[in-house]
């Protein structure tokens, strides 16, 4: 005999190529969070884009190694915020702090990203490397930013693809 319980509403999984539960979606449509990542990542994203060019500056003439290391500094302490706020925003929407199925692999690469940013960091506090060698660490925590940014850019797209066939 077999018995059923009921799960309680919008406890479901999502489809396959679903994102987010009815449930999820209200709670990331009312949640401030969602608003104050979407005010973070363009910001975090164009410190980046100054950033990128203070670096290559630095590295291609020599010039501007105060101005590229207090970029990436911004750009870390940028990188923090929206990653502690990205958790209370996973855990607001999908009840846990980091890791949520719909967003994994997107987490698991934010920690490279942060482990690159905290190399970058320990290296200027430490000064225990060139600074071209720090630039360089920069530059691999910015492709590995660029790639980590496709992937909540592409989570988007597929979000609001998802709301359209919903719709």
């Amino acid at each position: 005999m077999e018995i059923h319980t009921a799960k309680p509403l919008g406890h479901t999984r999502p489809r396959p190529h679903q994102l987010y539960t009815d449930a999820e979606r209200l709670r990331r449509d009312t949640t401030k969070w969602t608003l104050v990542q979407g005010v973070l990542a363009p910001l975090q994203f164009a410190v980046f884009l100054v950033s990128l060019v203070l670096v290559v500056r630095y590295l291609w003439t020599g010039a501007g190694y105060d101005a590229a290391t207090v970029s990436i500094v911004v750009k870390t302490a940028l990188l923090i915020l929206i990653m502690v706020t990205g958790a209370i925003w996973e855990k607001t929407v999908f009840g846990q702090y980091l890791f949520a199925p719909a967003f994994f692999w997107e987490d698991v690469f934010s920690f490279i990203v942060i482990a690159l940013h905290s190399w970058y960091m320990w290296a200027l506090l430490t000064a225990s490397m060139s600074p071209e060698s720090m630039m360089y660490i920069a530059l691999a925590a910015y492709a590995a930013y660029v790639i980590n940014a496709g992937q909540f850019i592409w989570k988007l797209r597929m979000a609001r693809l998802d709301a359209e066939v919903r719709a």
